[in-house]
Order: structure tokens, then C-alpha cells, then sequence
């Protein structure tokens, strides 16, 4: 008996793309070409006829409708695995448990359509969107999770991954092997409201970690943290600008593995190895970080499991939780050959 997942596959094309379709979603954007290639393979397939068996499942079993909020876009998905990771997670959890993504709505490539969100039963959130914004739009209950920030609000859920902990241990790694000249690269994270306007930014807690220990170990300096744009390209240029200044700490830390891949680039441009020249350790664990030359040692986040935590907790909500959870994923250190000891240290 065909499934939505084999409809999907067939399509190439996420299950949810699949079930918009299918219920008529007035949001969903998609080509002339997918739509008709879906639908012909639904025909195909007969899915119709698995698709009654599953509504008669459905009178015994409720089916909740979930929205999905994303402040990523396709093209991010595409530089950073982590994002597609996590939304994958969430749409194999929602299939667990008998919930359908019948909305799914990007922050900034349109506007979130109020009516829209208000038939739905609760909303998971991936991202830095502002909450106060987003409950204007959508206040019929506290069904909310969000993954990956932590708003103020403290009647929603939270899923996150423990990065103060995983930057403290990726120091101490450093200083064990004799480091203190430590610079940080990392991204600028802005708070964005519904209408993808800035309403503030979000201090990220790997550079807020990296700076509180710099300073206990009287090692800070003004110039050793270095913020500029997520991805490849940005850590391309702010190892640029490293270089540029003519003297290179003995290691870095590089707060994704994108961004590490672009600093990674000017570095070999500039005839500077690593590590022997200097050290980098890196965040996110893509599985090409094992593939680089050499290979980055980073810190492992277990996005999928985040996505599929954020619709456990949705799921315990709508049986009648009240009492608002947040969960902290742990991390893992995976050692690899980009770190190692500092030249004429003991």
C-alpha cells in the first residue's frame, strides 16, 4: 500500500510539500511542474485509495494540524546541513506521531498569514522570531515550541543544545595543548519579527562562553573576537581579515562548520597549514567536516534529535500539558587532526 513517504520520494520533494498539496495549502509556493509531477504520482500510485484507509484510521485516532515557522531558507539548507537536518527530524516525528505540517511558512520570503495559523493547533518555531510579534497573530493557546532560541516568553516550550557547556570543554581542550593565543569567528544572530524586520539580536552563548573564559584566564584581548556573516563566505573573510593583521593566533574557534570551511580556504590561500601553523576547532559536526584535509575536529549537535524532541514536546502539549518544558540537548566533542599541540609548548 502506497504511502505519503513513497509519493514523496518519487517526487523528490519533503512529505510535507506532499501534504500541502494534497489538503490545498493556500500558502504553499511551488512550481507548476512539482505540483502536476506529485499529483501525477498520487494517480500512480493510488494513493487515493491508501489515503481513505488512512482518514477511516483517522475517526478513531485524532489528527492534530501543526504549523512550521522558519527563519532559514531553502538556500540555507543547502550551505548548512544543520538547518535540513533539524526540519527533517521535525517531519519524521510528526508521521510518529500522527501530526500533520499542513502549513509551512518562511520568515522574510512572505507574510505570515494570520487566518492561516489560526486554524492550526500549535506551532513549532525554528529560530530567532520574535515571540512578542508572533503572539499577535497567533494567541489561541500556548501550543508553541520553539527550537534553537530561547525567547523570553515562559508559557512556550524550548529546545535547545548545550553549547556553553561544549564551548567550555572545546578550551579546555585548546589550553591543554598549550593554546592561549584563541581568537573566535563567529556569526551575527538577529532577533526577526513577522514582517522579517530586526527587533533585536541574540547574543550567542559559544561567544559569550569563549569571552567569559578569556577573561578569567586574563588572556582577552579586544581583538580576539571577530563577528561577521553565518556561512562560508563569511568565514572567508573574517580569516582574511585575520591574516591581514600579520600576526595569527596559535588557534581558533570557529562557532560552525561552514563557516570553518571558508576560513579553511583563505588559510590555504595564504600557504598557512593547519594545524601546524594553527589550530581550529569548529561546531555543527556536517559530515564533511571528517572529509576536509585535514579533517576538523568540531563539536557534534544532534540536530535531528532537536527536531524530533520539539514535536514530542508539541505532542504532550495538545494530550494536556500545561507546565511550559525546556529541554537541553547534550553535545559531543569529536576529535579529529585540524587541533593539535602549539609549537614549543610542553
Amino acid at each position: 500500500m502506497a504511502t505519503i513517504k513513497d509519493v514523496a520520494q518519487l517526487a523528490k520533494v519533503s512529505t510535507a510539500t506532499v501534504s500541502r498539496l494534497l489538503n490545498s495549502d493556500p500558502t504553499l509556493s511551488v512550481s507548476d511542474h512539482t505540483r502536476k509531477r506529485v499529483m501525477e504520482i498520487v494517480g500512480e500510485l493510488n494513493y487515493k485509495s491508501s489515503r481513505s484507509n488512512r482518514e477511516k484510521s483517522d475517526r478513531k485516532r485524532e489528527i492534530h494540524n501543526i504549523g512550521l515557522i522558519l527563519t532559514n531558507t531553502e538556500e540555507d539548507e543547502v550551505n548548512d546541513p544543520y538547518f535540513m537536518s533539524l526540519r527533517m527530524g521535525i517531519e519524521r516525528a510528526c508521521e510518529q506521531y500522527g501530526m500533520r505540517i499542513t502549513s509551512i511558512q518562511t520568515i522574510g520570503s512572505n507574510v505570515l498569514v494570520g487566518r492561516v495559523l489560526k486554524s492550526l493547533d500549535g506551532l513549532i518555531v525554528v529560530g530567532t522570531v520574535d515571540v512578542k510579534e508572533l503572539r499577535d497573530i497567533y494567541y489561541e493557546n500556548n501550543n508553541i515550541v520553539f527550537v534553537d532560541y530561547e525567547p523570553e516568553d515562559k508559557n512556550v516550550d524550548i529546545v535547545i543544545s548545550n553549547l556553553e557547556s561544549a564551548t567550555n570543554q572545546i578550551l579546555e581542550h585548546l589550553f591543554y595543548h598549550g593554546h592561549e593565543q584563541i581568537v573566535y569567528l563567529g556569526g551575527r544572530t538577529v532577533v526577526k519579527g513577522i514582517h522579517n524586520k530586526e527587533t533585536g539580536e541574540k547574543e550567542d552563548v559559544r561567544k559569550t562562553v569563549f569571552e567569559k573564559v578569556m577573561k578569567e584566564k586574563k588572556l582577552y584581548k579586544n581583538d580576539c573576537v571577530l563577528v561577521g556573516e553565518w556561512g562560508p563566505n563569511g568565514g572567508y573573510k573574517l580569516m582574511q581579515e585575520l591574516i591581514r593583521r600579520g600576526q595569527l593566533p596559535s588557534a581558533i574557534v570557529v562557532a560552525s562548520d561552514p563557516m570553518a570551511l571558508g576560513a579553511f580556504r583563505a588559510l590555504h590561500q595564504a600557504g598557512i597549514k593547519v594545524p601546524e601553523d594553527i589550530s581550529v576547532f569548529s561546531f555543527d559536526d556536517i559530515d564533511s567536516a571528517a572529509y576536509l584535509t585535514p579533517a576538523l575536529s568540531s563539536v557534534k549537535i544532534h540536530s535531528f534529535e532537536m527536531g524530533k524532541t520539539a514535536v514530542k514536546l508539541m505532542y504532550d502539549r495538545l494530550k494536556g500539558r500545561e507546565l511550559p518544558l525546556k529541554i537541553v540537548l547534550p553535545t559531543e566533542l569529536v576529535y579529529r587532526e585540524s587541533v593539535t599541540r602549539k609549537k614549543n609548548s610542553t
